[in-house]
């Protein structure tokens, strides 16, 4: 496949970072507005065009990308007479780099097998630093003629780039992944947290605990916030960790299985948010529970 036509549907952090990679490796972009006004006016800037339905974009497109917030808006942006399958042709393939529900990823991958296109899950891991450079990881998941058609894409935008398996597997990794990470980021959160309350230094903490086994990426992400004053080393918002901790309980609710872990994470999660921290990053979770725990001690 030599430079297809990329239609693009989701300038957010992440979704700006890969166009403007994409840009930069001389594909021509089609892209359509979601929330980011801004970064629609700077793809266009570079040569992108903008599209004003779903439908003439993926009509223009040999290629159509997703990466929104939810399946519900990747469904919105999918479906009707104005969606991506109204405007799809036999050959075309589509992407949702997004994480998505799988049983809603295996509903939209017949519809555009009906039509003759091919799709795919293939969400993402690495940050829009690394999406700029071309260096995510990409977990892929499909058919594996249209995962080969697409791969040459996926290279661009991917350092490792690997096929997980059938449509919705790559949802259902991404969401097992981001489970034991959101898990992972709100109890070291909570522990720089109680140290305040114990009257130890934060930075001890992470020393002691970062010297041995506990020491992963995630704690040097929340450490990050917690003790250098960085939250955006963990460009992930604490409502989008609690879109897929919540999703990630969908789907284990689906399959019939409990689960145990996940609660804790969410409940946290959901009580920032409702305090109107959802646009802050899950680093700063710290300053969540360091709220709570001043609040309860001052009673």
């Amino acid at each position: 496949m030599s430079k297809p036509a990329i239609g693009f549907i989701g300038l957010g952090l992440m979704g700006i970072a890969m166009v403007e990679c994409l840009q930069s490796r001389g594909y021509a972009l089609n892209v359509l507005a979601n929330r980011s006004r801004d970064n629609v006016d700077a793809a266009v800037a570079r040569g992108a065009v903008e599209h004003t339905t779903a439908r003439q974009l993926a009509q223009a497109s040999d290629v159509i990308m997703l990466c929104v917030d939810t399946s519900a808006s990747v469904e919105g942006r999918m479906l009707g007479e104005d969606g991506v399958i109204a405007g799809l042709s036999s050959g075309k393939y589509v992407i949702d780099f997004g994480t998505s529900l799988p049983a809603s990823t295996r509903m939209l991958g017949e519809k555009v097998a009906n039509v003759g296109a091919g799709y795919m899950d293939a969400p993402l891991g690495r940050t829009p630093a690394h999406a700029k450079d071309g260096l995510l990881n990409i977990m892929a998941a499909g058919d594996v003629a249209v995962f080969e058609a697409v791969k040459p894409l996926l290279d661009e935008l991917g350092e490792n780039v690997f096929h997980v398996g059938a449509l919705g597997a790559g949802n259902t990794v991404k969401l097992i992944n981001n489970f034991f990470a959101m898990t992972t980021a709100t109890a070291m959160s909570e522990a720089f947290a109680m140290a305040d309350v114990a009257g130890v230094d934060r930075a001890t903490v992470y020393n002691i605990m970062s010297a041995g086994p506990l020491h992963s990426g995630m704690m040097d992400f929340v450490k990050a916030y917690a003790i250098d004053g960085k939250p955006d080393m963990l460009a992930f918002a604490i409502k989008n960790a609690r879109k897929d901790v919540g999703y990630y309980n969908t789907m284990a609710d689906d399959a019939g299985v409990p689960s145990l872990m996940s609660h804790a994470a969410k409940q946290a999660l959901s009580l920032a948010m409702a305090e109107g921290r959802g646009d802050q990053m899950v680093s700063q979770m710290v300053d969540y529970f360091a709220d709570l725990f001043d609040d309860k001690a001052s009673r």
